[in-house]
């Protein structure tokens, strides 16, 4: 199956998402927020809203942008997610993202497909993000290879600026597709078994990159996650409801770290390519 490459450079029309504090709060709680940080969750402190939580509005505008790459959903895979914020969401109001496809690539085996989003409120922008996908049994259609990207790795030659340990609830998946992400691998047993994951339901992705991000904000940021003003990850290996995710940092400027992160105690990194800019 082929997909549409004269679909690249589509670009959809603006998607709204309006919410109010409890949207907020319960995005917070699906990435792991708890009683420590009640400035995120508690309405008689704002809240005060976590930068990635712009994520839930546009769910639909990637959903859009797939359907017109002619990929099939059930194909796709979410593999990677940069998030770069210009200003913190309120604490209520009405965010509007718009998406362009912005490539689509052969891997021969399989394709990959890479959007990018723009988020505003009120006229301002408040972050953009690049959504990198692979889509399953569709390559060898001919299309261009993907450019090389630039690769942050952690130092090996110097311990870590900074480690965290973060426990995840078994109902976690569960809370954070309440936030949007609805598809039933994360919530289904027995769907989860069908396509491999004989454990259960996964983590999502974008989940995992919470949690990581709320590790960057309690070690580097004084619990103050204003100063979080980008991440990006690729999604390497997955993280079951109920395991820890370990983060550590590595210092590459004063504002930027390299991150790497395992679950539970098995030793493979779940992410890749992954580092986070601070405001110092």
């Amino acid at each position: 199956m082929s997909l549409d490459l004269s679909a690249v450079g589509y670009k959809t029309d603006p998607s709204r998402f309006e919410y109010d504090w409890k949207a907020a709060a319960l995005y917070a709680l699906g990435i792991g927020a708890g009683p420590d940080e009640l400035e995120l969750l508690y309405e008689a402190r704002g809240p005060r809203v976590f930068p990635t939580f712009p994520i839930a509005g546009a769910y639909p505008v990637m959903m859009q942008l797939i359907d017109r790459a002619g990929a099939p959903f059930r194909n796709v895979v979410h593999t990677g997610q940069t998030i770069r914020v210009q200003r913190a969401p309120k604490p209520n109001g009405v965010l509007t993202t718009r998406g362009t496809l912005s490539g689509i690539y052969d891997l021969k085996r399989m394709a990959r497909l890479v959007f990018d989003t723009v988020t505003e409120q009120d006229g301002e922008p408040v972050c953009t993000m690049e959504w990198d996908l692979l889509v399953r049994d569709t390559g060898g259609f001919g299309g261009p290879r993907p450019p090389k990207a630039e690769v942050v790795a952690a130092p090996k030659d110097r311990a870590p600026a900074f480690e965290t340990r973060q426990t995840t609830s078994a109902a976690q998946a569960l809370v954070y597709r309440l936030s949007g992400d609805l598809n039933p691998l994360h919530a289904d047993p027995e769907l989860a078994r069908s396509v491999g994951f004989p454990q259960g339901p996964i983590l999502h992705g974008l989940c995992t990159l919470g949690f990581v991000a709320r590790a960057v904000v309690q070690a580097v940021c004084g619990l103050d996650e204003r100063r979080l003003r980008g991440i990006s990850m690729q999604f390497k290996k997955p993280v079951w409801p109920g395991e820890s995710i370990c983060t550590a940092g590595y210092s590459l400027a004063p504002d930027k770290f390299a991150l790497t992160a395992t679950a539970a105690d098995r030793p493979d990194q779940i992410i890749g390519n992954a580092w986070a800019e601070i405001l110092n």
